[in-house]
């Protein structure tokens, strides 16, 4: 199997996450540095003043002021890093959240192309108007959009709202949340606003393929929970991809897999040459390419 990378839009967002907190980080160390200065001067203006009074045989303002000096000392501030030897912070949530939807993602991959023959190639990263999708597999059996998550929870499906339980080790339910990206969008408005754009846009250039797609749930501890008239299929495991793939109707030949393979390129890089003003999910109109 081909890999072909449009774009890495999840490391970007790493990096991006990555940058923002250093910057946390060093703006905290700079807070601490200033703090410590000012430590290090009241600490020496207390020994300097006890000194006197020791020198002048002030005995009480000495017994004071050394007493000062104690409470001084104990005022020093903490350092914004744990124990030596560790890294300052560690990972943000956000950060490991991006890292575990790449992990999930590159396991999908390595399952598809263990298995898949040279007749097959994946597009990473494709993205349009609608959106992004993580996966776009074509071969011989037919055209998949895949969407990729990692969730360590049971996932209920009901229509296109998605919610995810997570229970503890000893089975109680400890969160419950809904499943969507910062626009609102469950996954599987996610993959589809994309994948209804690319279909119809192959359709134009006129390539009719059908854009088959699926929502891989790829964490071990992945489950499906109550699925009612879901508007993408879903699964919990990189390989029920490989099964909608044996079980596909759609053929498609050389010519059409080379035709529609250089029409993803072609609408891939129409789209990310365009200014960030149109927002997915906002109607506007597509110019032909």
């Amino acid at each position: 199997m081909r890999v072909v990378e449009l774009s890495n839009h999840p490391g970007d967002m790493l990096d991006h996450a990555a940058r923002r907190r250093q910057g946390a980080e060093r703006r905290l160390l700079s807070v601490y540095e200033d703090d410590l200065v000012r430590y290090r001067a009241r600490v020496q203006v207390a020994k300097v003043e006890k000194d006197r009074a020791r020198a002048g045989h002030r005995w009480w303002a000495w017994l004071r002021l050394s007493v000062t000096a104690w409470r001084v000392k104990r005022t020093i501030p903490r350092p914004p890093v744990p124990a030596a030897g560790h890294a300052p912070y560690g990972l943000s949530d956000l950060e490991e959240k991006i890292m575990a939807g790449i992990a999930g993602e590159n396991l999908v991959a390595a399952e598809l192309g263990r298995l898949l023959g040279d007749s097959w190639t994946l597009f990473r990263g494709y993205h349009n108007r609608r959106g992004e999708i993580d996966h776009l597999l074509l071969g011989p059996r037919g055209l998949f959009a895949i969407e990729v998550k990692n969730l360590n929870a049971t996932v209920h499906i009901d229509g296109d709202r998605w919610r995810a339980d997570k229970y503890d080790r000893y089975g109680n339910l400890v969160e419950q949340r809904v499943i969507a990206d910062r626009l609102g969008r469950s996954p599987s408005v996610q993959l589809n606003e994309p994948a209804d754009e690319l279909a119809r846009f192959l359709a134009r250039q006129g390539q009719r393929a059908v854009v088959q797609r699926a929502v891989i749930l790829a964490h071990p501890r992945s489950r499906l929970g109550t699925v009612r008239d879901p508007t993408v299929l879903a699964g919990t495991s990189a390989g029920y991809a490989l099964d909608l793939v044996e079980v596909s109707a759609s053929r498609l030949d050389r010519d059409q897999r080379a035709a529609i393979a250089d029409l993803i390129r072609r609408d891939h890089a129409f789209h990310g040459k365009r200014p960030p003003t149109a927002r997915p999910g906002r109607s506007r109109r597509t110019p032909s390419r």
